[in-house]
């Protein structure tokens, strides 16, 4: 029960993160080098919590059947 507890924290985490990106990226002064990376580091993050919900959906799945 702790790990699905952790794991939703994580994936709060990333998303959280993800936005801080956004608005980062959104900010002007930004420069174009910096928003490169923070693009990169953007889509690992949303990636990351993609699969976290894949993997939940599979348990639920996996407890249905």
């Amino acid at each position: 029960m702790s790990e699905n507890l952790n794991k939703v924290d994580e994936f709060e985490s990333k998303l959280k993160q993800a936005e801080e990106i956004l608005a980062k990226l959104n900010d002007e002064n930004t420069s174009l080098e910096l928003s490169v990376k923070l693009l990169k580091q953007g889509q690992n993050l949303l990636n990351e919590a993609t699969q976290i919900l894949e993997n939940a959906k599979l348990s639920v799945t996996q407890v249905e059947q």
